[in-house]
């Protein structure tokens, strides 16, 4: 089985251009032999197209969407369904450890794809007990974090000497990592558009929301309720309906 990719590369000329074009793409193709590798070790996970990008757009301040294993995502003319392997430009910042955990975290979920598991609820935030057996197959450590379920996973020392040559690999082409859009990036003077097209001068760029966080219950489909983050921090707020609590974007988005 191969792995196919899926990124965007920048535009830019002369030598240090083409150093900034290989920044991503690098990193990418690195990421497919793992995941190649992955599935040497474990037949049952499936092929994907790999792709890099924000894991903290659209999230709340302080959280980051690691990684997520969609299934079917993509349409190949000649191959049909493709599963998508989505890998955080934040998270490379962890450590090529931490990335291979990301990996495998996510090849567990794709192993329960390819078995017609059911591993997850809440659309994909609580990992059930079928989960942690996955992980633990995937040879991953695994604790809960309520109320997000089996979602804790870790990287033993075991695995680690296991996929060494891997990790190896991925440290020496891990030389940049995405900056978290919650961090206020000041633009330098006579620099040029900033993000979005917006003119730079010095100006701040935040990430702000007033009108609170999206918190969802345990229905299938979930109920949607908007509630200010410092409400939740109080207490549980209970759905009448299937009897568990509303969790906020922090919990929801943690793991996957």
């Amino acid at each position: 089985m191969t792995t196919t990719s899926a990124t965007t590369s920048t535009t830019a000329q002369g030598d240090d251009g083409a150093a900034a074009e290989r920044v991503a793409s690098l990193v990418v193709a690195e990421l497919e032999r793992v995941w190649a590798a992955i599935i040497r070790r474990h037949p049952d996970v499936p092929p994907v197209v790999v792709t890099l990008a924000s894991g903290t757009v659209g999230v709340p301040a302080g959280s980051i969407t690691l990684g997520h294993f969609a299934g079917a995502r993509w349409e190949h003319l000649e191959r049909g369904d493709l599963a998508e392997l989505f890998v955080a430009g934040e998270g490379l910042a962890r450590g090529p450890r931490d990335v291979l955990g990301t990996l495998l975290h996510e090849a567990a979920h794709g192993v329960g794809h390819t078995r017609g598991i059911r591993n997850t609820s809440r659309q994909g935030r609580y990992h059930n007990t079928e989960y942690k057996k996955l992980g633990m197959e995937l040879g991953l450590s695994v604790a809960k974090a309520d109320p997000i379920g089996w979602s804790d996973t870790d990287v033993p020392d075991s695995t680690a000497a296991e996929y060494a040559d891997e990790i190896a690999r991925l440290g020496a082409v891990i030389r940049a990592h995405r900056r978290s859009e919650h961090v206020a990036l000041t633009i330098g003077a006579g620099a040029g558009a900033g993000d979005d097209g917006e003119t730079g001068g010095g100006e701040d760029v935040r990430a702000s929301n007033n009108n609170g966080v999206a918190a969802l219950c345990g229905c299938e489909p979930p109920r949607r309720i908007r509630v200010a983050p410092s409400v939740l921090t109080l207490g549980a707020i209970e759905c009448k309906v299937c009897g568990e609590a509303f969790t906020g974007p922090d919990e929801q988005d943690k793991a996957d």
